[in-house]
């Protein structure tokens, strides 16, 4: 614990833990009066409760609701957050992630925590209380108090579907600016003058489309932007499109933020008469199983999802049996898969 009462980082294992004795120190109060408020708060009084709670906002402690001569024991359960289960992008994923532990022993809890008015702090709250053997996230955006309460726990948490020099603990994914900078120069190389997107508003999505913008002004070539609502829908792609047609009716190219949305493009410029790919190249992201399939087929970015969730399975495992992490980010790389819409 530090001079401010901020917790020190300590090496990310069990060990590493806020504990109860910890908040009880800092609160000035005896572990079991600690214990008592947060529990029980109705039978301590005001003063106490007050010094306890701020204790606990500080420190990022967690109240462990298994039993307390259980919490040295490994739980053979490991917990995963994921935006949702409704779109199919994250499936793989967590497929994986799934089989992947079950081959160690290990079994797989998981939640939702939507796009907007994310309920990733009450998610986490409720997972780090029984103490998990890992926590599986996407993404690297996190409040400020997810962040705090992340570290405090020193449960082994692995990152997903992001990119960053500095994660929490461990990572494996991608970079989504490169996707986007890759995707414009693909479709420079194709001749495409005059580029658009439909993005969905979720952070990794706006990235993506922010470094397309800057890679089409790089070279000189115009964008016009859809936003449309995550989780992303094909409603939403023909609504955008039509939106697109309105602002700009020469876009020669759209990329779209996820292969859902790239159909309901596909599907929207068919109804008006726009022939993919002579008059609009369309490119879609995440290589969904649809996509090969359809006519023409869709030219997209492909992740391996698959390889996402086993490694970030064994990093758990690695993590929770003792074994060394000798590179803890890992960077799968992504792919753009040309096929007849662009």
């Amino acid at each position: 614990m530090s001079a401010s009462g901020s917790p020190t980082r300590r090496p990310r294992r069990g060990s590493g833990a806020v504990t109860l004795h910890d908040v009880a120190k800092l609160a000035g109060v005896a572990p079991i009066t600690a214990s008592r408020a947060l529990s029980k708060p109705s039978q301590v009084s005001a003063d106490v409760l007050r010094k306890v709670t701020e204790a606990v906002n500080r420190t990022g402690y967690v109240r462990n609701v298994l039993a307390g001569g259980l919490a040295s024991a490994r739980s053979r359960l490991v917990a995963a957050v994921v935006p949702t289960i409704s779109g199919p992008v994250f499936l793989q994923t967590v497929q994986a992630l799934t089989d992947a532990l079950a081959e160690h022993g290990y079994q797989l809890m998981l939640g939702q925590s939507g796009y907007v008015d994310s309920r990733e702090d009450a998610l986490l709250d409720a997972i780090i209380g029984r103490r998990p053997d890992g926590i599986v996230l996407t993404g690297i955006m996190h409040s400020a108090e997810g962040r705090k309460r992340l570290m405090a726990a020193g449960i082994p948490v692995v990152e997903t579907w992001d990119l960053t020099p500095t994660p929490l603990d461990m990572l494996v994914g991608f970079s989504h600016g490169d996707v986007g900078r890759a995707v414009v120069e693909f479709l420079r190389r194709k001749g495409r003058k005059s580029l658009s997107i439909v993005a969905g508003d979720d952070e990794r999505s706006v990235r993506r489309l922010k470094a397309f913008q800057e890679a089409a002004a790089a070279a000189g070539l115009p964008v016009t932007v859809v936003y449309v609502p995550a989780p992303t829908t094909l409603k939403s792609g023909r609504s955008a499109l039509r939106q697109l047609l309105e602002q700009r009716p020469d876009i020669d190219a759209v990329f779209c933020s996820s292969d859902l949305l790239a159909l309901g493009v596909m599907t929207e410029a068919q109804v008006g008469g726009v022939r993919v790919p002579e008059q609009l190249a369309v490119v879609g992201f995440g290589d969904l199983e649809f996509s090969a399939d359809l006519h023409p087929a869709l030219t997209t970015v492909r992740i391996d999802g698959t390889a996402i969730g086993r490694q970030a399975a064994q990093f758990i495992v690695d993590r929770a049996e003792g074994r060394e992490i000798v590179e803890s980010v890992v960077d799968v790389g992504f792919s753009i898969v040309e096929r007849e819409s662009a």
